[in-house]
């Protein structure tokens, strides 16, 4: 077993982390010992303590507890531990069903849990990293109470470097080995705010090197980087991180800009899809303060594609600044906004007979273009016409 398993706290005094779900008075704390289950959604960042928490919640309330994995396990799986779980109602005992990565089960396999959970006759914990509004149905969602896990505290991690280093029984403390203050930032730094990260680093670091302090060099040789992140490009942390950094260039921040930016290109993002949503944000934010944005963006997006990556890091590093330091204006987008409430307010206002085509002799004498001139000197109605529908006609979608 690694030292991350091993090190797994088994009642909810040892727990670490989430103080504001298990703290005094806190609501997982106050169901714990008012013995009141419900079912209930985990949603965090990996190595947050979802399995943990929820392992320890079975303990203290002395329930059965089965876990799923939403990867491996299917219906026929459910199947057994529901009728595992209608004869423990028979001896007034409870379950809780712990699915790990709920979010990978499909619609039908969420339907086949929903009437269990809803009579009661299994609690349920599901864990996900995914926003379960996007990945639960809705049905089933309304039935359990959402929980937002956050990524260990600093202090929290350190507490667990601490213990692991020092138990002998459960950890390493049989190594008799410490850590430097600049390792110890180092590892949790690189860990990301995961602690199973952490910890299977902490024990390659005291098992496979002879070190009696464990220092930055080894910890950067255990982790091959000098950076870690949480970033998938279909998971929430890149809608995120995109978001972030389309509001940094937005609010003329450009250190922000690039910081998000070299986040997003250290992960492995799409340096195209980058370039896409700046040409995108040239015209809706800068829009016609810098009449050379929309250019210089579109520009910036074909000399990415050209030249691909590293080197068009530099390119988009240079479309971002210049983005950031631009004059900004939402003319264009609040002017189109206008326009289509108009359209929907008006969907089929006549075009007025000025300004419609008068290709034949008919058309003509029916007025059409009747009124509509098109010269050096002068374009559009000869009298106080407007180009826009009458019901319309003194209405304004540009600012001046």
């Amino acid at each position: 077993m690694n030292l991350a398993y091993r090190l797994r706290p088994k009642k909810l005094s040892d727990f670490v982390g989430q103080s504001h779900l298990v703290g005094t008075g806190k609501i997982i704390r106050r169901m714990i010992e008012q013995d009141l289950l419900f079912s209930m959604l985990f949603w965090g960042p990996p190595g947050s303590g979802k399995t943990t928490l929820a392992f320890i919640i079975s303990q203290e309330t002395q329930s059965e507890f089965h876990v799923l994995s939403g990867v491996a396990s299917g219906k026929e799986a459910l199947n057994q531990i529901i009728s595992l779980s209608k004869s423990n109602q028979l001896m007034e005992k409870k379950t809780i069903l712990f699915i790990d990565e709920i979010h990978r089960w499909n619609k039908l396999q969420q339907d086949a849990l929903l009437p269990h959970v809803e009579c009661g006759l299994i609690t349920l914990i599901g864990a996900t990293t995914e926003n379960p509004s996007f990945e639960v149905i809705s049905p089933l969602l309304s039935r359990c109470r959402v929980f937002v896990l956050k990524s260990l505290e600093t202090s929290d991690l350190e507490k667990l470097i601490k213990k692991a280093l020092t138990d002998t029984e459960t950890g390493l403390g049989k190594y008799q080995k410490s850590i430097s203050a600049s390792a110890l930032e180092l590892i949790i730094r690189l860990s990301g705010g995961d602690a199973r990260i952490m910890l299977n680093a902490l024990e390659m670091a005291v098992v496979s090197y002879k070190d009696k302090n464990i220092s930055d060099a080894i910890i950067q040789e255990i982790f091959q980087t000098k950076s870690a992140g949480l970033y998938d490009k279909k998971a929430d942390e890149h809608y995120n991180i995109i978001s972030a950094f389309i509001k940094s260039v937005r609010g003329s921040d450009p250190d922000a800009s690039l910081y998000f930016l070299c986040r997003m290109l250290e992960n492995g993002e799409d340096p195209k899809f980058i370039a896409r949503r700046m040409i995108i944000l040239a015209s809706e934010d800068i829009g016609l303060a810098d009449r050379g944005a929309l250019i210089q963006a579109n520009e910036a997006f074909e000399a990415v594609a050209k030249v691909g990556m590293p080197e068009a890091q530099l390119i988009l590093a240079h479309i971002t600044i210049y983005l950031a330091k631009a004059s900004k204006s939402r003319a264009v987008p609040n002017a189109l906004m206008r326009a289509k409430q108009a359209v929907y307010e008006f969907p089929n206002e006549p075009v007025p007979m000025h300004l419609r085509n008068a290709p034949t002799k008919l058309m003509k004498n029916l007025g059409y273009a009747e009124g509509y001139t098109w010269s050096e000197k002068k374009v559009g109605p000869t009298k106080d016409q407007s180009f826009l529908p009458e019901k319309l006609k003194n209405r304004k979608f540009v600012e001046d």
